[in-house]
């Protein structure tokens, strides 16, 4: 099972937990939860105007031996309004490239931060992967 939660930030807001979002899926292999702005196809969606976010921006995809990876999916500009950054625990937070990949561990949890270029704005996705 993958667990997500999700607070959108603004710099006012900085450390408020109010309106967080939470979603799961099981790890069998296929499953994916999405998180960006189009509410259609995404389990957790930002507000409509924060255009730092893609209409999808991270996938988090089971594979078939039931470990989860989360990708930034590319959007439509050559280059990002956002940065993200992802926070393992016990690790140093790194930076995950635009359209890059990272396997997330069985039995582990961290958290995922979209960051506005232009604004004191972020998208926290905290993830726990029970192994």
């Amino acid at each position: 099972m993958l667990e997500l939660t999700m607070a959108s930030v603004s710099g006012a807001d900085a450390g408020a937990t109010a309106g967080m979002l939470m979603a799961d899926a099981p790890s069998e292999p296929g499953a994916v939860l999405r998180v960006g702005r189009d509410k259609a196809v995404c389990r957790l969606a930002t507000p409509d105007d924060w255009l730092f976010v893609s209409r999808v921006h991270l996938e988090f995809l089971c594979g078939p031996d039931g470990t989860w990876q989360v990708t930034w999916l590319r959007g439509s500009h050559a280059e990002p309004s956002s940065e993200v950054v992802l926070t393992l625990a016990g690790l140093q937070p790194q930076p995950l490239p635009y359209g890059g990949t990272a396997r997330l561990p069985g039995g582990g949890s961290g958290e995922l931060v979209v960051q506005d270029r232009s604004e004191p704005r972020s998208v926290n996705v905290g993830f726990y992967h029970e192994a």
